[in-house]
């Protein structure tokens, strides 16, 4: 093989490559496998039970699970999960399925899903990929919706969100019955509270750090003139600033940290 065809191979596998790591992605990974409460009704003694699995899922950021992707920003997901935007932790891997040993309903009725309570900062959506662009729903308490919903029985994988972190975060949930025709929900058919445990990741982006401060400028061509503060401008003392001087949008500038600034009063003197 000559040496310009070795080069055109090795191009060729470095822009497969390429590509293969850098991809608009079409839907929401679920970030691991299935981890999956089991429904189930007994018609003895006549309530729902559910089999809890162990796993504890991680909430995972797209810039670690995918570093060199994106989301299509026609997708509704998109401003919460793309790190060009929101860049939150998700995970798809919590879902509900039913057993396939449960006994049938009792007529007209229908399972409901109900959120208990939850970590703030933790939000759940109602996802699919179809129709297009997709579905990305708050529901179960996020953004103001309602903490029950009707569930189909068929299997179920909302979207769980948070920002990233180390922290950790909890949501329990429960199913019961409704009774289609009366709208109520019917006593002593709730399960046991699901409780869904999610670890966090940080997405290695480095944190910024926020403050305020006195911000004192005077002009650049100033140089003959130093700065000072007082406490009381009766007392006829006043001391040198310390702080040095640093140039911001053209003009001589000291930064102070509101202690160093509060109660104080500033002038400007004179020197040979």
């Amino acid at each position: 093989m000559s040496f310009y065809c070795r080069l055109v191979s090795l191009f060729l596998v470095g822009a497969g490559w390429f590509s293969a790591r850098a991809a608009t992605l079409t839907t929401v990974p679920m970030q691991g496998g299935m981890v999956m409460p089991m429904i189930a009704y007994h018609a003895d003694p006549g309530h729902l039970h559910v089999m809890m699995p162990t796993n504890v899922p991680q909430l995972t950021p797209l810039l670690v699970s995918h570093p060199a992707d994106q989301f299509d920003p026609a997708h509704p997901w998109f401003t919460d999960l793309d790190p060009s935007a929101k860049g939150l932790s998700f995970s798809r891997r919590y879902g509900w399925v039913m057993d396939g040993d449960s006994d049938p309903l009792p007529p007209n009725t229908q399972i409901w899903l109900r959120k208990i309570s939850g970590d703030p900062g933790l939000n759940v959506f109602r996802y699919s990929a179809t129709p297009a662009p997709g579905v990305w729903e708050p529901i179960l308490g996020t953004a103001g919706s309602a903490l029950e919903m009707p569930w189909n029985m068929m299997m179920f994988h909302p979207a769980f969100t948070a920002l990233p972190g180390t922290h950790t975060f909890t949501a329990t949930f429960e199913a019961y019955l409704v009774d289609t025709v009366s709208g109520e929900e019917i006593p002593d058919t709730a399960t046991m509270p699901m409780v869904f445990h999610f670890t966090n990741m940080p997405d290695g982006r480095p944190e910024l750090a926020v403050g305020t401060s006195v911000h004192i400028a005077w002009d650049a061509g100033a140089t003959n003139y130093v700065l000072e503060s007082t406490v009381s401008l009766s007392s006829g003392s006043w001391s040198v600033v310390s702080n040095h001087p640093v140039m911001i949008d053209g003009r001589q500038s000291v930064l102070l940290t509101p202690g160093e600034g509060a109660g104080k009063y500033f002038r400007m003197r004179r020197v040979p």
